[in-house]
């Protein structure tokens, strides 16, 4: 089981951690996409304190979460109607659940999570095995933003504010990525470096593809905008075949 980083020191701050992710426009937005593919409820893998799955609960969805984190559980389980989602504590590459949904989600990169290659295939194998027949798989997921390193460099800052500090760090051979976090919290600095494996969007098409998964829209945001060459992160959506 991969190493959680995500414990009591970062749950208690996690809220307010990226607020940007937490912008109600950018929210709803996740939502109204997801909502309408959730007709026989949702499995969201890697759930963390709920940002994503209680709206969609809320919109009347029956939704199943997975963390590999207690103290990201526990902050959701002290929520407000958070009693609606049903709750894994588990690795969401091997983790099982006894049912089938008609939407698996992962959003706001946490695909990267899963450190290598193996995992992340995993993870789209047991994606499959919980979807029923003509469910969906949505992915929402950075491009590796290498054409903005200056050439030879392997560091790009990511946030830089009186009181934040963010880079990331690159192994271009390995397709490691290590994103290192300076914060000032309550007048003192706090450091944290969690470690990530990014993947191409053609290398997602061929985890899905091995999973028995096919490709049937990929948009470069939330509000369905065009990927292109540009774009900064991608919306993918994958479909298990129906049954013949």
């Amino acid at each position: 089981m991969p190493e959680d980083y995500f414990g009591e020191g970062v749950a208690e701050l996690y809220d307010g951690f990226e607020q940007e992710m937490f912008d109600p426009a950018v929210v709803e937005t996740t939502v109204e996409f997801l909502a309408p593919l959730a007709d026989n409820g949702a499995l969201e893998l890697g759930v963390g304190t709920g940002r994503i799955a209680l709206p969609l609960s809320e919109r009347g969805v029956p939704v199943h979460g997975i963390d590999l984190s207690s103290a990201m559980l526990a902050r959701l389980r002290a929520k407000p109607k958070a009693d609606r989602i049903s709750l894994t504590e588990g690795d969401f590459a091997h983790a099982t659940v006894p049912r089938t949904f008609s939407l698996v989600y992962l959003v706001f990169n946490t695909i990267m999570n899963l450190t290598s290659q193996d995992e992340q295939v995993s993870c789209f194998r047991t994606v499959a095995a919980h979807l029923e027949p003509g469910g969906r798989f949505v992915v929402e997921v950075g491009v590796p933003d290498l054409q903005r390193l200056p050439f030879g460099e392997t560091v790009r800052p990511f946030s830089v504010s009186p009181d934040r500090l963010g880079f990331d760090e690159y192994e271009l051979a390995t397709q490691r990525l290590v994103s290192h976090h300076y914060r000032t919290v309550n007048g003192e600095l706090t450091v944290r470096s969690i470690p990530f494996r990014f993947v191409w969007p053609s290398e997602l098409d061929l985890m899905a593809r091995l999973a028995g998964l096919r490709l049937c829209q990929r948009w470069g945001g939330w509000n369905r905008e065009p990927f292109t060459a540009a774009s900064g992160s991608h919306v993918s959506v994958w479909e298990k075949p129906s049954a013949q």
